[in-house]
């Protein structure tokens, strides 16, 4: 028994020192089967404390880092930990940004050979656009890649109304973030890292400005800085030149936008035509990530509970919120009587739109039904 259970011990204090939870788990598991029957006691203990360990326990202590700093006063956390591993939700990037990004997760993967080679590996990235366009889901994406744990600033419980207290919280999480390999995430950056010239703001925001200039720049190799923000305009300027990588989110082109409605409402649950969502995808420009995930989630839902017709559901939510588009009414209804034909009614079409009917009967007799589809329409308007 003795030899069967110390040819593992090299494994296992290599893997504890690493954090790697995993490699001790196994090891573990094979002592507990080879001690069964010789000491079914220990074997038992051993057991107990697989069983216990991580379940309800910090996720700190599976990720092998110390747990998070809290406030004083309110003793919440200041940061919010997770394991992005497992992480599967596809993150559609435009071929730009996709290429920056990639490159960026190679050069980190590669990090001990630019070290090696007197080169310093990327540590910071900036990442702005406008709300819902997946700076956050990049965040995850990069600890799923990197295989490092995720440390969000909660900036709820960091930013005080008293002097000085912001700075001491924000000290605290920079600290503790750098004090094992992680990616530390600052969503709303502009909350904390403004112009140093904006005149609104007390002193306090402009020493925090000087802490993170001097962090930026010292920031350590082994973890990396990750800043998000829906104002780059509002970021302090030698904050923005800190960054060694600067990516622009927008929202996404028409192409794009079709392989998100696709990622979102194919599904296998219902079936909707795509090329009713390429008519989509071309009529909805101004649209979000975020936005395509929400509305498809709440057709599905509706299609699932309700058994209605998914293309007609989806009009009806794209009709709540992007009814001020430029011929919207106009080009669902040749989008409808496309698909539909004699199937679906005037009166039926709009009740969806939520118009008259006399309005319909207009732009249908407006329209010359010898091929003057969507597509036409799309191009007299721009």
């Amino acid at each position: 028994m003795y030899n069967n259970v110390i040819k593992h011990l090299p494994n296992i204090i290599r893997a504890s020192f690493e954090g790697d939870k995993r490699t001790v788990e196994l090891a573990a598991m094979s002592i507990i089967r080879k001690i069964k029957k010789e000491d079914p006691s220990l074997s038992e203990e051993l057991a107990k404390i697989l069983t216990t360990y991580g379940a309800g326990a910090p996720l700190t202590r599976s990720l092998g880092i110390d747990p998070p700093p809290t406030d004083k006063e309110t003793f919440l956390s200041l940061v919010k930990i997770s394991d992005n591993s497992d992480h599967d939700e596809e993150l559609i990037l435009s071929d730009e940004t996709k290429v920056m990004v990639d490159r960026f997760i190679k050069e980190r993967q590669l990090m001990s050979k630019l070290l090696s080679n007197g080169i310093s590996p990327p540590k910071s990235i900036l990442l702005y656009g406008p709300p819902g366009v997946g700076k956050t889901m990049l965040a995850k994406v990069l600890s799923k890649h990197l295989d490092l744990p995720l440390i969000t600033l909660d900036l709820a419980s960091t930013v005080s109304s008293y002097l000085g207290k912001t700075g001491q919280n924000l000290k605290k999480v920079l600290e503790y973030a750098k004090s094992s390999p992680s990616i530390l995430f600052l969503d709303e950056f502009d909350a904390i890292a403004k112009r140093r010239d904006d005149p609104t703001d007390l002193g306090e925001l402009k020493r925090i400005v000087n802490v993170l200039l001097k962090e930026l720049e010292d920031w350590p190799h082994n973890s990396i800085f990750v800043a998000a923000t829906n104002h780059s305009e509002f970021l302090d300027k030698a904050i923005w030149r800190r960054f060694d990588i600067k990516i622009e989110i927008g929202l996404p082109k028409e192409e794009d936008r079709l392989r998100l409605w696709k990622e979102y409402l194919f599904r296998g649950i219902i079936d909707i035509p795509e090329d009713f969502l390429v008519f989509i995808s071309r009529s909805i420009e101004n649209i979000s990530p975020a936005d395509i995930k929400q509305i498809s989630e709440k057709v599905l839902r509706e299609v699932l509970v309700e058994n209605l017709d998914p293309k007609l559901v989806l009009i009806r939510f794209l009709k709540e919120t992007y009814s001020n588009i430029p011929n919207f009414n106009k080009l669902v209804i040749l989008e409808l009587k496309r698909s539909y034909g004699k199937k679906i009614t005037q009166a039926q079409i709009a009740e969806i739109l939520g118009i008259s009917v006399s309005t319909v009967n207009h732009h249908l007799k407006s329209t010359s039904t010898h091929k003057n589809n969507v597509k036409g329409v799309l191009k007299d308007e721009r």
